[in-house]
């Protein structure tokens, strides 16, 4: 009997990626999604490239963040201490548009009418000052019936230290029938807005995760495991109930995906990840590892839990052109997504970036798809041609150039806000381009923004199909503890720790994971005494040094540190995860004396003719079955010893 397939899927809003791990080899697949049963799709994919046999499936997916951002999730009630009903509304007051003189604020995920008060309250040192009071939860559950509530949010003040009420008040939810979310389990953590709006967030995308996963389980698949916002998996049950930890899920299985190939070809791990899909592209900066951030915000809601830093644009392959009211070009947000598609696909008929890559030949009917999607030239150049007219009678092929630059800014700008606006200069970093589009702007980004490399990495149009495979389990725990370093914090913290540690092994043997196998990581959120916002320190090795490390890293943020200032140390999380499966990618052969020269057709090269010692020239098109690659003049390509293609160029400086 032959070795278990796993199998990597990443649902996109125009593509489904799929990967298959089988006796140490990669076979990859493409197909279309299918909104907005994305599950059909999904395993479609697993049935071809398991044949239907029995197969692990490890699964980024993309439906609680669409729940979130199209506001179609559950119906949701929120219930929290008497006198705060309105602490999510208010929010931190912040605006996002100082001088805007009319401003639009977006409507809350729940209505005035389904927030509702309890009498109860925990004080800031978890001492109750008033007992929970559940008299008037009758007529609550009663009002919540009428108006059709399905999920329910539950926010105490400073139930992070005392949780016992919300555990009451939840069991007798649960036993009517709602489904619930705890703010002390889904953020242990203080700050009751963050706290609040992420428990929100999570009470309204978890029903429609839950019945997504259902459909799912219903597949050939023996163990379904699904890929979280923080670069780890988790079960199906848990991301049922915590379905929060998936908004970010596709884009930190990108981000895997790409350190696991440049591991594999022993390139430095600074990079920039460079993911661009049908619909928006992400970007994320890895210095050896991912930066992970607890400050996210999605579709205009603080979310408090671990996520890989990603920046996410509305500029993808199905990104529209058109043209506003004053005449000017606008590429997205609005996307042509699977359905219908861009024009050139045979049935949509507005413009998009793909058109534009028809229209200029960067994109070969041939090689598109592995010929299972008939492209249509003369549509994309048809639909550019109405664009151009609608901009003073501008030739298709000049308004497909005006579309990919405007494209190109509005990706330039997002990879300029995780490493410019970080402290960091792109010249120091390789540029990872990937997704279905990836490789049609990575060269062209990186000289705007003066990199001089460039990593096409194996299997690029599936490569968070990969990073699904490459993804360990994670388990993640947290505790609030708001204590001065100098009140002999490192003995107070040992304790904590092996606390939470314990806790944390037992949810781990909870979902049936041998605690032997796990690595457990510590961070520490710190900051000095006064101020409002923390750093996050790693805190494993000799808690002696942790006081050093966080004083660099302030002078590394900041410009300086004040050594002599009394420091705080705010909250303490946990992170276990099981070993990382081991990937060996297929060693690329070395061209033999007996082999052709490297064929260049048309100024084409197909990437399966590549081998170990060649040397690409652009300009050129690089074709591969998932995904083109445009490398300008200028650009040298050499491949490595797993089939990366390492791109350079001389620093223009």
């Amino acid at each position: 009997m032959g070795n278990p397939i796993v199998l990597g899927v990443d649902t996109g809003g125009t593509f489904t990626d799929v990967i298959a791990l089988e006796n140490g080899t990669l076979t990859g697949f493409k197909l279309s999604s299918t909104p907005p049963n994305f599950e059909a799709a999904v395993l479609e994919g697993a049935r071809t490239l398991s044949r239907s046999a029995q197969h692990t499936l490890l699964h980024s997916t993309t439906v609680a963040t669409n729940a979130l951002l199209e506001r179609k999730g559950a119906k949701t009630a929120l219930i929290t201490s008497a006198g705060f009903r309105d602490v999510l509304e208010i929010g931190r007051q912040n605006r996002p548009c100082l001088y805007d003189l009319f401003p639009r604020r977006a409507p809350g995920l729940v209505p005035g009418h389904l927030r509702f008060e309890l009498p109860e309250r925990v004080a800031a040192d978890g001492s109750v000052l008033t007992p929970l009071d559940l008299s008037t939860l009758p007529d609550i559950i009663q009002t919540l019936r009428e108006h059709r509530v399905e999920s329910v949010a539950v926010l105490f003040l400073f139930s992070f230290l005392r949780p016992d009420h919300e555990r009451t008040l939840g069991a007798a939810l649960e036993a009517e029938g709602f489904s619930v979310s705890l703010s002390s389990e889904i953020l242990p953590e203080f700050r009751e807005v963050e706290r609040g709006s992420t428990t929100l967030v999570n009470a309204y995308v978890a029903p429609a995760m839950g019945r997504y996963l259902s459909r799912l389980k219903q597949g050939p698949a023996s163990r379904l495991h699904i890929v979280q916002s923080n670069r780890g998996c988790m079960t199906p049950e848990r991301a049922a109930r915590e379905a929060v930890h998936t908004l970010l899920s596709g884009p930190a299985a990108g981000v895997v995906g790409a350190m696991t190939v440049a591991r594999a070809g022993r390139h430095n791990l600074n990079l920039i990840t460079f993911d661009m899909g049908g619909t928006s592209t992400d970007v994320a900066l890895i210095k050896e590892q991912p930066v992970i951030t607890t400050r996210h915000t999605l579709g205009g809601f603080p979310v408090g839990v671990p996520m890989v830093d990603v920046h996410t644009v509305g500029a993808g392959g199905g990104s529209i052109a058109s043209v506003d009211a004053g005449g000017a070009l606008r590429v997205g947000p609005e996307s042509a997504g699977a359905a219908p598609g861009p024009a050139c696909y045979g049935r949509g008929d507005q413009p998009t970036v793909t058109d534009a890559h028809v229209a200029l030949g960067h994109l070969r009917p041939e090689a598109f798809l592995q010929g299972r999607m008939t492209l249509h030239p003369e549509r994309a150049r048809e639909a550019l041609a109405r664009l151009g007219q609608a901009m003073g009678g501008l030739p298709a092929e000049e308004s497909a150039r005006d579309v990919l630059r405007l494209a190109n800014l509005h990706m330039e700008s997002a990879i300029r806000v995780i490493s410019v606006q970080r402290g960091h200069d792109p010249k120091d970093f390789t540029l990872v381009g990937f997704g279905g589009a990836g490789g049609l702007h990575s060269f062209s980004l990186a000289e705007a923004l003066g990199m001089t490399r460039v990593l096409i990495p194996a299997h690029p149009g599936v490569l968070s199909a990969l990073g699904c495979v490459a993804m360990p389990l994670s388990f993640e725990t947290a505790q609030t503890v708001m204590w001065r370093w100098e009140d002999n914090t490192p003995g107070q913290l040992t304790a904590l720790l092996r606390e939470l540690q314990a806790d944390l092994f037992a949810r781990c043997a909870d979902d049936n994971i041998a605690t032997d196998s796990l690595t457990v990581s510590v961070t520490l959120a710190m900051r000095y005494a006064g101020q409002s916002h923390e750093l996050d320190i790693p805190g494993d090795g000799d808690p002696g040094g942790l006081l050093e490390r966080f004083h660099e890293t302030h002078r590394q943020h900041f410009g300086h540190c004040a050594p002599d200032e009394p420091v705080e140390l705010v909250t303490v999380r946990l992170r276990a995860e099981t070993p990382p499966p081991q990937i060996r990618l297929p060693g690329l052969p070395e061209r033999a004396p007996e082999d052709p020269p490297l064929s260049v057709k048309n100024g084409c090269v197909r990437r399966e003719e590549i081998r170990r010692g060649d040397t690409l020239k652009g300009p050129l098109i690089l074709t591969e079955d998932f995904s083109t690659h445009l490398i300008p003049a200028g650009w040298t390509v050499t491949p490595d010893a797993v089939g990366n293609l390492l791109g350079t160029r001389e620093d223009p400086a």
